[in-house]
């Protein structure tokens, strides 16, 4: 579980501490940084698994595709050189990369520095290491290294419909992929996985993954059913989907790309452990409104087992589904964090901070609109009603 995370001349941030919660969800407007939130976090675990904690932060890997140093470091305050640190209940811990020698061209940038604090005691401080991962073996390292390795990065890029979809070995599939593309995967090999009893749905009696994912499939997309089903001779997966009693399993290609965007979110959460991470951008993604509402109360639910969910959305039907897992105790207010993110010159016209955090009550009310925060819809009705010009 993560408290919060540091970030300082990275990107858009000059000196960032974001509180984190179980349920954290970012949203404002666009190119306001919220992105960068997740990235840095997905740079974290993609270094971890691409080069197994080498001493370099990858730019370019399996996950993301950022450029170059000097396309990540704040064009303002940076000096080809910043810093991404970490806080959770058993460790707190930072890294600083890049530095007076580096290159603006450099896609893996050298780690300067790293920290790690067990509580008030600091356990190792090194400079120029050989691996971003602290060699000092303890408590705060183990659960750094878990939290980072087991992070499921859903990205708002995900795969849509295809004919089939890759079947790698059992261990990469601890994730559903950044694109989706690795859940019928995922389905396949833990198919006796039993979902936590908190995620089972009242109405499927049989807890494996399959089952549980199927039926939390079918709040969504009523009447539809999954198979899954191994390539003969070939690593891949076929995904079959019916959306009706009376006919067989389609192709992908056959059914709407609402069903193909929710279906990796639905497994990666049913088959994430308590203390995992799971960070989804644009959850309500080819969603009708109603779907939208039902993924901020299922996340809501996720988020109540233990497993930490952050999300980057722009829809106000996905607040209101948070604002309805209040209301009905599925969480507390301080289980849940918003975050409402403006660009930085518009914050400073404002005479604001980047970042705004409006309170929400046990009654799933919100203390504080901003401007531009979820408040369209009663712009547009005021200006047709002639209130607004």
């Amino acid at each position: 579980m993560l408290n919060e995370i540091h970030l300082d001349t990275f990107k858009c941030f000059r000196k960032l501490r974001l509180p984190l919660t179980p349920f954290t969800l970012l949203t404002g407007l666009n190119a306001s940084g919220k992105s960068t939130i997740l990235q840095a976090l997905a740079l974290l675990h993609q270094s971890a698994i691409d080069s197994n904690w080498g001493s370099r932060l990858a730019l370019e890997g399996s996950l993301l595709a950022l450029g170059t140093l000097g396309d990540v470091v704040d064009k303002v305050n940076g000096r080809l050189q910043f810093s991404i640190g970490l806080v959770g209940p058993q460790f707190d811990c930072s890294w600083t990369f890049g530095g007076p020698d580096a290159d603006r061209e450099d896609i893996a940038i050298p780690v300067t520095s790293v920290r790690l604090r067990e509580g008030l005691t600091e356990l190792i401080s090194q400079t120029n290491p050989n691996t971003l991962l602290p060699s000092h073996s303890s408590v705060a390292r183990n659960a750094l290294r878990q939290l980072i390795e087991g992070l499921n990065y859903i990205s708002a890029e995900r795969l849509g419909p295809r004919e089939t979809y890759p079947l790698l070995d059992p261990s990469r599939h601890r994730t559903v992929g950044h694109a989706g593309d690795w859940a019928p995967g995922k389905l396949h090999w833990f198919a006796e996985y039993e979902v936590v009893e908190r995620l089972r749905h009242p109405q499927e009696p049989r807890a494996t993954l399959p089952h549980q994912t199927q039926a939390w499939l079918a709040v969504f997309f009523p009447g539809i059913s999954i198979a899954v089903e191994r390539v003969r001779r070939a690593n891949r997966i076929t995904l079959g989907i019916r959306t009706a009693e009376d006919t067989d399993h389609h192709r992908p290609q056959h059914v709407g790309f609402g069903i193909t965007h929710v279906f990796p979110i639905l497994v990666a959460c049913l088959h994430a452990q308590k203390g995992d991470l799971i960070i989804i951008e644009n959850p309500e993604a080819h969603l009708h409104p109603l779907g939208q509402a039902k993924m901020g109360l299922f996340l809501a639910l996720v988020a109540a087992t233990g497993v930490q969910v952050l999300i980057e959305s722009h829809s106000d039907h996905v607040l209101n589904g948070l604002r309805r897992a209040m209301k009905t105790n599925i969480l507390t207010p301080q289980e849940a964090v918003i975050h409402f993110f403006q660009p930085r010159n518009l914050a400073a016209e404002r005479g604001q901070p980047q970042i705004i955090s409006p309170q929400i009550d046990r009654e799933g009310n919100i203390d504080h609109w901003p401007d531009g925060f979820f408040d369209q819809f009663e712009k547009d009705m005021n200006y047709f009603a002639g209130l607004e010009p």
